[in-house]
């Protein structure tokens, strides 16, 4: 039994000073005092009132909220697909509030991946050019894209659908190739909106663990907004959001 206790006690120092190391890092992705408000009529809703969140690297975040509370707000807003109406988004400590429209693209392109709950891959192509299109868009030669898609999607189990096109792809393959498709240029921070929310129990759970295997070998700082308890029980740090604010659960 003490045995045990002891295994328990050393499991848990690792964990503070692996979580001491992160915080003396500087964040990936760092919210500050972010607000966002919409108006209504004569009223003004606060959607985000003064967000404070860190990601560190390798970090899968479960981002645990009811309908309405703010997610997907606050997942545009830290891949810059809005602007915050207060605040500022710090991408590996950069200031990005007063960045030009192209520069937010290039970062946007380059350094962040997009998983939604439909996976919006192209019909008409097949699952590795899904895949390889981003990378040969930044520029990156044919081959060379090839071979990194292939490379993404053996490792996520599809090495035998790579010609495949989307209808000829289960749920679960289709959001395993939106997944490589979002880590093909080797992004830094990935922001996922209930990726399994369209899939049934047993394929959510092949699609989460692929996700989250993929997050710690890359190093990536993940956001993942989910319903699923079970799902997010099982990732590094689960926030919810609480009249506007970030709330550690744990």
């Amino acid at each position: 039994m003490s045995e045990t206790y002891t295994a328990v006690e050393v499991k848990v120092e690792q964990q503070q000073q692996r979580q001491q190391q992160r915080e003396e890092e500087v964040p990936i992705l760092f919210l500050h005092d972010v607000e966002r408000h919409y108006r209504q009529g004569d009223e003004t809703v606060h959607v985000l009132n003064g967000v404070e969140l860190a990601l560190w690297g390798g970090q899968s975040v479960a981002l645990v909220a009811p309908s309405g509370a703010g997610k997907s707000t606050l997942l545009h807003i830290a891949g810059l697909l809005e602007h915050p109406d207060h605040g500022d988004v710090y991408i590996e400590g950069r200031s990005t509030a007063i960045l030009a429209d192209h520069e937010r693209s290039r970062i946007r392109r380059n350094e962040i991946g997009f998983v939604y709950q439909s996976h919006h891959l192209l019909p008409e192509f097949s699952a590795i050019e899904n895949v390889l299109l981003p990378q040969m868009i930044r520029g990156l030669p044919r081959g060379e894209a090839k071979t990194r898609a292939a490379e993404l999607l053996g490792y996520l189990g599809l090495g035998g659908r790579l010609d495949h096109r989307p209808s000829e792809l289960s749920g679960g393959e289709q959001q395993r190739v939106a997944i490589a498709r979002a880590v093909a240029n080797a992004p830094r921070i990935l922001l996922a909106d209930e990726p399994t929310g369209n899939l049934d129990v047993h394929t959510a759970e092949h699609v989460f663990h692929a996700l989250t295997q993929l997050v710690s070998a890359s190093g990536l700082a993940a956001m993942i907004a989910t319903h699923n308890m079970d799902l997010a029980a099982r990732m590094d740090r689960r926030v919810t959001l609480r009249e506007g604010k970030i709330v550690e659960m744990d």
